[in-house]
């Protein structure tokens, strides 16, 4: 049945934003290639040529989790524009200058910077609006749509790069970068975005981001996915970042034959996106990124080892088949380990290990071939991949979540006068157990409190009354009394049974007892009590 359903290409928005990116995409690929191809042009150190990655992904990794943080507080649309804006300006500028004859090492880096920049700001929202335009069934088809995308262009985008800098020079695939992201905006600009607000004021700016980390401390799945993304793509990042050595200096490649080079990485991506949903029907995601790691390190030591055009074509279509089967692989994994009220945060993250790793990554193995040379240094590389492989086991992607909201929580009732951003808060929740099943309850309250802090807590505790052997005594604290009213929107699905079985330890008729302690502030009358008694459920 679901193969009858309407795909996501059948919504014109997604459709025209699918479009659109592909063109920004190829224009992407493009400029990649032309940077890389220039910075050979202008300097003969392996190093600097490596930057030329850290320059485009350094940004991504400073920048990503602030833009995060305000993909979930301001208008994702507006945020895109002025993103593609920044991207559109900057490609444009380099576009004249190489034209002029004045661009350098120094300016090149600084312009790519400027990119990575637009990048890290556009990313987490780009993430983030998928669940905004299709439904939540066809979203897993909506991603992989999006993979093939990405690699539809990067088929097309390194060999037309390749071809025009040949006939026109450099100077042209700026331009056309230029151009082809300017389509990404235009769509964008005729979205008309329709949200549902919530009913409580927009998180501040620095809360918001601490509210992001404190979500990947408590979800052990997405920590998971961040360590193995770094440790990969450390590895993984060499070839990415010598390539334009391999191609020119060991090779000899023209550049039309480098945009080949480059494009044979795409042909093998685009290969492995359609015959992913295959793959993942007869093996776990777990056993399938590991076993396209080995792939990839495979790949690299075929290339490190490439004397002639035709063994490092093989060797580009088989590495960039396994590249995107580890990108869509911990993609998917991130998207699933993550709650809807913090995903933009969360794959700002994501994004801020993925591009650390390839900037640390371009650093290092850039530094190396500078001793060593271009091929020991990706076969260092590589080797170091395939070392890495039994990280799968200390950090397994085995498990699914349900982080749909549970709405389940009734809003305290407070008979203060209205304490808005006032606080810290402590709630605490009282339980009455019996006294031989307090290391049971104990393992049980563990569980609950990683929810708590994943969900703004950032103290936790548990007490027993001594006066009262079996009274137990939950406790934590939240920044403010509006921090404590988000808690309230952010239990998910997931979040029901861990709660239902801490309560079925408790044995009094009446529920657990639950209150509010709010700190006195300058607002706070001296008449008023400092504790409001709730009538709200047990989760607080």
């Amino acid at each position: 049945m679901d193969d009858k359903r309407p795909g996501p290409l059948a919504n014109p928005l997604f459709r025209a934003l699918w479009i659109a990116s592909i063109a920004s995409n190829v224009g992407t690929w493009m400029q990649d290639a032309g940077s890389g191809w220039l910075m050979t042009s202008l300097t003969s150190s392996p190093l600097l040529v490596a930057l030329i990655q850290a320059a485009t992904t350094l940004p991504i990794f400073v920048f990503a989790l602030p833009a995060g943080a305000l993909a979930d507080m301001v208008d994702r649309r507006k945020l895109l524009i002025l993103s593609q804006i920044l991207a559109v300006g900057a490609a444009a500028a380099l576009a004249v200058l190489t034209w002029a004859g004045l661009t350098d090492a120094l300016t090149l880096l600084c312009i790519e910077a400027t990119l990575g920049f637009a990048a890290g700001l556009s990313g987490p929202a780009f993430q983030a609006i998928t669940p905004e335009l299709v439904d939540r069934d066809i979203m897993p088809r909506a991603i992989a749509l999006n993979s093939i995308g990405v690699n539809i262009a990067r088929t097309i985008g390194p060999a037309l790069g390749g071809l025009t800098i040949a006939a026109f020079g450099p100077a042209a695939v700026f331009a056309a970068n230029a151009m082809l992201t300017a389509s990404v905006a235009m769509v964008l600009f005729r979205w008309d975005r329709r949200v549902t607000p919530s009913k409580l004021p927009p998180e501040h700016f620095v809360s918001a981001m601490l509210a992001g980390l404190r979500y990947v401390r408590g979800a052990p799945l997405l920590r998971a996915v961040l360590v193995r993304t770094f440790v990969l793509f450390l590895f993984a990042s060499a070839l990415l970042a010598l390539l334009p050595l391999i191609g020119r200096r060991t090779l000899g490649l023209r550049a039309d034959q480098y945009g080949l080079l480059l494009g044979a990485m795409g042909i093998g991506a685009l290969a492995a996106a359609f015959v992913m949903k295959r793959l993942l029907a007869g093996i776990t995601p777990d056993r399938l990124l590991t076993a396209s790691a080995a792939v990839l390190g495979a790949a690299m030591l075929g290339l490190a080892f490439s004397r002639s055009l035709l063994p490092a074509l093989g060797a580009m279509a088989v590495a960039g088949a396994a590249w995107i089967i580890i990108v869509s692989t911990l993609n998917g994994a991130a998207q699933s380990a993550t709650a809807g009220w913090v995903r933009a945060r969360s794959l700002a993250i994501y994004l801020v290990f993925f591009q650390g790793a390839l900037a640390a990554g371009a650093l290092l193995w850039g530094s190396l071939a500078s001793y060593t040379g271009t091929a020991l240094a990706i076969a260092a590389a590589a080797l170091g991949l395939l070392a890495s492989l039994p990280l799968a086991w200390i950090f397994p992607l085995a498990g699914r979540m349900d982080l749909e909201p549970s709405l389940d929580w009734q809003m305290p009732v407070v008979r203060l006068d209205d304490p808005a951003d006032r606080g810290p808060v402590m709630i605490t929740v009282e339980y009455r157990i019996d006294p031989e099943q307090r290391g049971a309850f104990a393992d049980a309250m563990r569980l609950l409190e990683r929810a708590r802090r994943r969900d703004g807590a950032y103290q936790w505790g548990l007490f027993e009354d001594t006066s009262a052997p079996g009274t137990m005594v939950e406790y934590f604290l939240v920044a403010s009394w509006l921090e404590h009213l988000r808690q309230h929107e952010r239990r998910t699905q997931d979040d029901v049974p861990v709660q239902a079985r801490v309560t079925a330890f408790h044995r009094d008729a009446d529920p657990p007892r639950v209150r509010h302690l709010i700190a006195p502030g300058r607002t706070l009358a001296a008449h008023l009590p400092l504790s409001a008694a709730s009538t709200c459920p047990v989760g607080g």
